[in-house]
């Protein structure tokens, strides 16, 4: 009588069952994406523990760098008229945000709400960086555009068509749904850049992402900020107050877009990974935890 394959295997051998756990059995565990989430859990609390003036200066200078992008889309549009090879030349500024190591407000959709979600920071953490970033990412590229526009005024035409097309949108569907697929896209380039150490290999979800952003014209809350900028700079049709208002809307559909297209769903990629960072949570996450983050207890302080 043939003897199964199971039992001619030694038990170190054999394949795991259907629904086998991936914490009691590796080979069933998603490991290129259980070490990408380890590694945005780390990057978050780097991010989430920086001092005022670093969080502020990174800001700073991710609104320039998305502005290099900027500088690209109007030049190639200018001289083209084609809105795909501008979308391809502002992807410039998404190489630089890499190279350079600054951020964007939106790239913080997925590393610092995963620390958050894993307990290794709290809310309140994320909020500053949310913030900090946005106000300064705007400041950079406000200085940045209307240098833009300075130090080429042929530029002015085509950037208030480019900045007006964001606040012809409105506030309806097409306009959410194009804020939604900007959030998604935006994180799937952060979340896929961590899923590799080569700095080469980012470049690639770079460029695609600026492509997309820029191409496509996706509502993404700090491209079109810096869009309209150059516009304003350039005496638009349209004031400040509309801006606001269009670039509001904007990040509402990004959040969406990125922390629950994204962020929730990679997160639920790998729920007993976790489940073991929420069972440590960092020193002073807890409430009542008055543990300093030097690791020595402050009892008696």
């Amino acid at each position: 009588m043939p003897t199964s394959r199971s039992a001619e295997e030694p038990s170190s051998r054999r394949r795991p069952g259907v629904g086998t756990d991936p914490v009691r059995n590796s080979a069933v565990a998603e490991r290129e994406v259980e070490e990408t989430f380890l590694d945005v859990i780390d990057e978050g609390r780097r991010r989430l523990s920086r001092r005022t003036w670093p969080l502020l200066a990174t800001g700073m200078v991710g609104g320039i760098d998305v502005g290099t992008g900027v500088l690209g889309l109007l030049l190639v549009e200018d001289a083209t008229g084609n809105t795909l090879l501008a979308g391809l030349a502002f992807s410039i500024g998404f190489i630089a945000l890499t190279l350079a190591r600054s951020e964007l407000f939106t790239e913080d959709f997925l590393i610092p709400v995963s620390t958050v979600i894993a307990r290794q920071a709290r809310l309140r953490m994320l909020l500053r960086l949310w913030v900090g970033t946005l106000a300064t990412n705007l400041v950079g590229g406000w200085i940045f555009t209307w240098f833009i526009i300075q130090g080429f005024p042929q530029l002015k035409p085509v950037a208030i068509k480019s900045g007006a097309f964001y606040v012809n949108l409105g506030y309806g569907l097409r306009a959410f749904s194009l804020a939604v697929l900007g959030g998604a896209v935006i994180t799937l380039m952060t979340w896929m850049q961590h899923g590799t150490k080569h700095m080469g290999t980012r470049l690639v979800p770079a460029v695609t992402a600026g492509f997309l952003l820029g191409g496509g014209k996706l509502n993404h809350a700090i491209v079109n900020s810096l869009l309209m900028f150059a516009a304003l700079h350039s005496h638009a049709p349209f004031g400040y107050l509309d801006y606001a208002k269009t670039a509001g809307f904007a990040a509402i559909g990004n959040i969406v877009g990125g922390v629950g297209l994204v962020t929730v769903l990679r997160v639920l990629q790998v729920p007993h990974k976790v489940k073991e960072e929420r069972e440590n949570p960092a020193l002073g996450v807890p409430i009542g935890d008055r543990r300093r983050v030097d690791g020595d207890a402050a009892e008696g302080s």
